[in-house]
């Protein structure tokens, strides 16, 4: 059974972050969670590139901005969240850094935000705060792209769930989160495996029996994987880029919520595995990085 008891909100009272409420509200209802508002005010906001007029006036300039940031925060979506445990902190520094530390240690289960922060010209890409919070995230990490435009709370359901996996070490974790979400919402869980082999080259060029070949040897693995796992799903098993295999099929099946799973800490310059970034930005439901 899947147990969110503490979801981390991270916030920048802007459109989308509106629009992220709205599922953070349905998953903290849902999983009765804590639900923490973090919002971190960074001091280059202020300090770089601000005018020399005098250090004590920057200095008052930024505690003015703190004193405004927690006002703000107390009445920040108050009447939504009312039925909700909410906690709201404000904090001084680097945003993700701090984000990631209060995270870890507040032993959080989820943290849910938009793929990127203020400003309509940021909308197909990931911001540098996301980016380094899927990166060194100590849990889950829930994402969605146009949040501008999320549908209010009581249209947000989940009827099907697409897991996709690579079949390395950070499957399983994966698949796990997955298909406990899917169990708590009655959903659908789709599992899909894209073949390495069918994204090397134009399709012209593949010898189809070995693309047959390499696809019948993943769904085997697949299958044996989820009966180990004691996990119930269907099974897709697709060629090509990985990124675009995972739109079509979220697409094809009106999936409500995408998992995919982080690489590991070994995996040289990063967690998130080569595909990720380019999945999270191009999904057309929310995702969730396990």
């Amino acid at each position: 059974m899947l147990k969110l008891r503490k979801i981390l909100f991270p916030i920048d009272f802007s459109d989308s972050c509106i629009g992220a409420s709205r599922y953070v509200e349905s998953f903290g209802g849902r999983f009765q969670s804590e639900v923490t508002f973090l919002h971190v005010v960074a001091q280059q906001d202020y300090f770089s590139g601000t005018p020399d007029f005098g250090g004590i006036a920057m200095v008052e300039t930024y505690r003015a901005g703190v004193e405004a940031a927690n006002h703000r925060m107390k009445e920040f979506l108050s009447e939504d969240f009312k039925h909700l445990d909410v906690k709201r902190v404000v904090l001084e520094g680097d945003s993700a850094l701090k984000t990631i530390e209060f995270a870890t240690q507040e032993g959080m289960d989820l943290i849910m935000m938009p793929t990127h922060g203020l400003g309509p010209f940021r909308r197909f890409v990931l911001g540098s705060l996301t980016a380094k919070v899927l990166h060194d995230a100590p849990c889950p990490v829930w994402t969605g792209v146009h949040l501008e435009d999320a549908p209010p709370l009581e249209k947000i359901s989940f009827e099907k769930v697409l897991c996709a996996v690579d079949l390395g070490e950070q499957s399983a974790p994966a698949l796990r989160w997955a298909a406990g979400f899917a169990e708590e919402h009655g959903a659908e869980l789709i599992v899909l495996h894209v073949v390495p082999a069918a994204e090397t080259r134009p399709a012209k060029y593949l010898d189809r029996d070995l693309v047959e070949t390499l696809s019948a040897e993943a769904k085997e693995e697949m299958e044996g994987l989820l009966k180990t796992l004691g996990i119930k799903a269907r099974v897709e098993i697709r060629g090509g880029e990985p990124s675009k295999r995972a739109h079509a099929l979220a697409e094809e099946e009106h999936a409500d919520l995408l998992v995919i799973a982080r690489g590991a800490v070994t995996e040289g310059l990063g967690r998130l595995r080569t595909h990720s970034y380019s999945i999270i930005r191009s999904s057309p439901c929310p995702v969730v990085s396990v």
